[in-house]
């Protein structure tokens, strides 16, 4: 990584741009809880403090990106409106952040997406677009739409503003537990420990980020042990985590600061969401859970540490609901 930082399409993403972006999320939304519980502590056995980025207004940690990225938008261009593609969370951030800067939006789903989350899109002011059956279809239109509209297309992983916004929940996990030693990061495009990984690098160096994918969709896991972006199959149900390609922005920053990276099955994360529910009184989906997937299926790679894990998001849909209840993935 260079001293300026990495670079895509001439943009630089720095640990500057994330103190910059802590000032943009301040502005809108309190920090993020930071709690230890102790029943969970001892079912993973080790200490393990929480970043319950379920509590976000819209339910999940992509909400400060969208903040981040439309706070830096000139007028001319929010008024031009933002055309992106998302199974979800990165959706809602989206949307949220558009209706409080009064720019338009258009979130392009996949036609398998779940029907809440594009009412959660269209109950901020959003306009879904349901086309395709996988991610990358809907890439695909969303790329013919912005192209048509003159709307600015934002990419899931590889826009900077998002990185450098979902990058503060890592320095409030770092202002209030300094002296933590490893950081578990759900990964699905790679923003979240991407931003990690700077943030570490900048303020607690010795302070190891490990990311954690299902091994239904490694593309991102692949991609960085390869050192390139690869696609992979997109098998997993864990919305969160359903990637089939490396991006190359998080990808470029993971390379340089991610100590480990691991794969959990879409089992573990189902045995991980329960446990948040009866040890930590928290309804994770399933993304949100996969960081304790790792702590639960790794004990040799976790035992002894200090251990903060981010539940990413609590937008289980009712399929995932069901599971808490018989067990059944």
């Amino acid at each position: 990584m260079s001293p300026a930082g990495p670079t895509i399409d001439g943009m630089e993403l720095t640990f500057a741009d994330i103190r910059a972006a802590h000032d943009v999320v301040r502005r809108h939304l309190p920090p993020t809880p930071l709690w230890n519980h102790p029943l969970l502590d001892r079912a993973l056995g080790t200490t393990v403090l929480v970043k319950h980025e379920n509590t976000q207004p819209v339910g999940a940690f992509k909400v400060r990106g969208g903040l981040t990225l439309l706070d830096a938008m000139p007028a001319h261009e929010r008024a031009r409106g933002t055309v992106t593609w998302s199974t979800g969370n990165h959706a809602q951030s989206i949307a949220y952040a558009s209706h409080l800067y009064d720019a338009p939006c258009t979130v392009v789903m996949p036609s398998t997406a779940g029907p809440s989350k594009a009412a959660a899109v269209e109950a901020r002011g959003g306009r879904v677009v349901l086309t395709g059956d996988t991610l990358e279809d809907a890439q695909q239109h969303a790329g013919k739409l912005a192209a048509e509209t003159g709307a600015r297309l934002v990419s899931p992983g590889d826009t900077p503003e998002l990185l450098a916004g979902v990058g503060t929940l890592y320095l409030e996990i770092l202002e209030k537990a300094p002296a933590v030693d490893t950081i578990v990061v759900p990964v699905g495009s790679g923003t979240g420990a991407a931003a990690a990984c700077l943030v570490t690098a900048a303020l607690a160096a010795d302070c190891a980020v490990i990311g954690v994918q299902s091994a239904a969709s490694p593309a991102a896991h692949d991609s960085w042990r390869a050192g390139e972006p690869l696609a992979r199959p997109n098998r997993t149900s864990v919305a969160g985590l359903a990637t089939g390609r490396g991006y190359a922005l998080p990808q470029r920053i993971m390379r340089a600061g991610l100590a480990d990276f691991v794969l959990v099955g879409d089992d573990e994360i189902g045995a991980a969401r329960r446990l948040l529910a009866t040890a930590a009184h928290t309804l994770a989906e399933g993304a949100g859970a996969a960081a304790v997937a790792a702590v639960l299926s790794r004990p040799d790679l976790f035992a002894g540490r200090s251990v903060a894990v981010v539940c990413t998001g609590g937008n289980a849909d009712s399929a995932e609901l069901g599971t808490l209840v018989d067990g059944r993935e």
